[in-house]
């Protein structure tokens, strides 16, 4: 991650804490958190990588307008994604570029990322990277609430320990 810093001037009060659940238009199912101004966790729930999950990922975040935030990362897999969540509508547009190697196993990375970091560079640098696959995709965001900051309790496991009615039983 470079050390560039915006100069605008950014308030990220509102989105710092935030936990949140979400369906792309395809039916993949993630959940976000917003760990602190630079640092997120997520938990995929479906899709090509469904079950991976991630603590400590580091992003760069923005706010763009007063309810709208956009967070991007690229991770050791070679995978680049970049977010734009609006809080006061539940909507998410998400840009995933997946480089071959995860398309071609995506199993691979289905795992807690942090503990298979050197293996994910491997993979990543054996590759075949290109040509990547983009998902370009809008999410209706299905749960939102305030976990405050640096909370490990958020995502702590992977999605297979979570309770049966997990996702059901999250409410607004």
């Amino acid at each position: 991650m470079s050390n560039h810093t915006s100069k605008r001037k950014e308030n990220l009060d509102r989105f710092v804490g935030k936990h949140f659940l979400y369906t792309y238009e395809n039916g993949w199912k993630y959940e976000m958190y917003i760990r602190n101004a630079n640092t997120i966790d997520y938990r995929i729930h479906s899709g090509i990588v469904g079950g991976r999950w991630v603590n400590k990922q580091k992003a760069y975040i923005h706010q763009i307008a007063e309810h709208v935030f956009k967070f991007s990362w690229d991770e050791p897999t070679g995978t680049f994604v970049s977010l734009t969540v609006n809080l006061e509508v539940p909507i998410l547009h998400g840009t995933v570029a997946f480089p071959r190697w995860v398309i071609e196993h995506p199993e691979k990375t289905v795992c807690h990322q942090n503990d298979f970091l050197d293996l994910m560079v491997q993979y990543r640098d054996a590759g075949p990277t290109y040509e990547k696959t983009i998902e370009d995709n809008f999410a209706t965001i299905t749960f939102m609430r305030d976990a405050g900051s640096d909370n490990d309790e958020v995502i702590a496991c992977p999605p297979s320990e979570l309770p049966k009615d997990y996702l059901n039983n999250l409410r607004n």
